[in-house]
């Protein structure tokens, strides 16, 4: 299960440490909007999907709340079939879907989930709430 943070289930960006924090910064400074995961993740987990109006504790890499999170969409979709509007909405610079893919590819792999076309994700919109007090 995801880390429960006062009452609410944790969003973890990326991995720990300096990936983190500059995708928690892209958030706070309000360029972040979406992020994507693994649909196998929640199936570990076994946790199931965010829903629209869920708030989320987003945790700095200490486990600390650094903002609350309120998701606006969820889609299921596949590696292959990801679209521009949801990858540009990530706010990590990406200048296509072409580098999207790549970064996210290399990104997977990194950690020891390749992923191909059929790999099935979970995007995730979200607005920025309010940061940690």
């Amino acid at each position: 299960m995801w880390p429960r943070v006062n009452g609410m289930r944790a969003l973890e960006l990326g991995t720990a440490g300096e990936l983190r924090e500059r995708l928690n910064a892209l958030v706070l400074a309000g360029r972040k909007t979406a992020t994507t995961g693994l649909l196998s993740e929640y199936v570990e987990e076994t946790e199931g999907l965010e829903f629209t109006g869920e708030r989320l504790a987003l945790l700095d890499s200490d486990g600390d709340c650094v903002a609350t999170v309120e998701i606006t969409g969820v889609e299921l979709t596949t590696f292959g079939d990801i679209a521009w509007e949801h990858a540009s909405a990530e706010g990590e610079g990406d200048r296509s879907l072409d580098e999207w893919r790549t970064g996210h590819r290399r990104f997977w792999d990194s950690v020891g989930t390749p992923v191909d076309d059929r790999t099935a994700l979970v995007c995730l919109a979200f607005r920025l709430v309010a940061p940690a007090q």
